[in-house]
């Protein structure tokens, strides 16, 4: 889906792949990661020009990913650098390390933040996002 793409951020390419994964569930498969997560995540993400883009992972209501504010509000509100997310959802950042530096900063449930490295897991497939 080429509207979740933001020009200057390689978190954009992240949040594709998450979109496709999202995509490609059952409907048993989508209602069981909402039921597992059951929150709203806002990424709110800084570029190294210092833009700002803003994606919402709704796994809550709909299981989808998608560009802007979340409709309804938020649970969490992930702020970070598009450095410190593509080290996230890589595995080579830890979250609560992330989060402890001042790398990453939470608005709101911070412990649903915590569940957002299972979800990039699950979605790529991978065991090393670690958030």
């Amino acid at each position: 889906m080429s509207d979740l793409k933001a020009d200057g951020f390689k978190a954009s390419d992240i949040i594709s792949e998450l979109n496709k994964s999202f995509d490609g569930f059952s409907d048993a498969e989508r209602k069981a990661q909402i039921k597992k997560t059951n929150g709203i995540f806002e990424l709110k993400i800084t570029n190294a020009e210092k833009a700002e883009a803003v994606w919402t992972i709704d796994l809550k209501n709909k299981g989808v990913v998608y560009k802007g504010p979340a409709k309804p509000k938020a649970d969490v509100t992930l702020i970070m650098s598009d450095d410190t997310f593509s080290q996230l959802a890589s595995g080579k950042l830890d979250g609560q390390k992330a989060f402890i530096s001042g790398k990453l900063k939470t608005r709101g449930n911070m412990m649903l933040a915590t569940k957002l490295g299972a979800v990039l897991e699950t979605a790529k497939g991978q065991q090393k996002a670690k958030l």
